[in-house]
C-alpha cells in the first residue's frame, strides 16, 4: 500500500469550496482505498488530506484522470500552498484490507 498525508493552505474563505471539490472528485479513484479530508481546528484556512492507495502507481495514474485534471484546474485558485507532505506505507487499520499472513 501507499499513503500520503498533506496539509493544504487555502485562500481565505475558500476552505469549504475546496473541501467540497475534493469530496466530489475523490468518489471514483481507481485504487484509492481511503481519502479523508479534514479541517484543522487550529487553522481555519487549512485542510488535511490523508490518502491510502493500493499502490503508488495507482496514485500516480489518478493524476491523469480527466475528472482529477478538471478538479485541479478548478481548485488551483483556491489553494495558497502545500506543506507537511509525508509519504507513508500503510500496514492496516479499520477499513483497509488485511495484509496476508506471512
Amino acid at each position: 500500500m501507499y499513503g500520503l498525508i498533506a496539509k493544504i493552505s487555502v485562500v481565505p474563505g475558500q476552505r469549504d469550496a475546496l473541501a467540497a471539490l475534493l469530496r466530489e472528485v475523490s468518489q471514483a479513484l481507481p485504487g484509492c482505498l481511503s481519502y479523508v479530508i479534514a479541517t484543522d481546528p487550529a487553522d481555519s484556512d487549512a485542510l488535511w488530506i490523508t490518502e491510502v492507495w493500493d499502490s503508488q502507481a495507482s496514485h500516480q495514474g489518478s493524476l491523469s484522470l480527466p475528472a482529477v485534471q478538471a478538479a485541479m484546474t478548478k481548485g488551483r485558485g483556491m489553494i495558497a500552498g502545500f506543506s507537511n507532505r509525508v509519504e507513508t506505507v500503510p500496514i492496516g487499520g479499520h477499513g483497509l484490507p488485511r495484509p496476508a499472513l506471512r
